[in-house]
């Protein structure tokens, strides 16, 4: 039941990213979230702001339809009462600016921490696609 909720959570986030949500996503996030991603160019990021910048800026110009998300595989290790880690690949299909289905690909380890009966996303390592893709 606990590995069903850490994916539904999971599919929470990226329902948020998905829908340009920066409010949603804060909610889901701890506040001190780090994550490496294509987009940090190998560093470790810390906090929201580098990600409030791809919600105010990039990606609305880039997926002008509806995004659709596919979790792939995901498996769930629980870590005590109130820590997990899922690992999944997540495809990722859009329309493009002319018109022409994509997808694209990530590999992506989330670790989550349970607060005050909430849980929330404390780090996150993504592989492969950059969420918005390189012009």
């Amino acid at each position: 039941a606990r590995k069903q909720e850490i994916i539904k959570v999971t599919e929470q986030l990226i329902e948020a990213i998905n829908n340009g949500d920066f409010e949603a996503y804060t909610k889901i996030c701890d506040p001190g979230l780090t994550s490496f991603e294509p987009e940090a160019l190998g560093n470790l990021v810390e906090g929201m702001d580098f990600h409030r910048f791809y919600f105010e800026n990039g990606k609305h110009s880039f997926f002008i339809s509806p995004i659709h998300t596919i979790i792939l595989n995901p498996h769930v290790h629980l870590v005590g009462d109130d820590a997990a880690c899922i690992a999944y690949i997540r495809l990722t299909q859009y329309m493009d600016g002319s018109g022409m289905p994509k997808t694209m690909q990530s590999e992506e380890t989330r670790v989550w921490h349970r607060r005050d009966g909430k849980w929330q996303n404390v780090h996150f390592h993504r592989s492969g696609s950059p969420t918005v893709p390189i012009k």
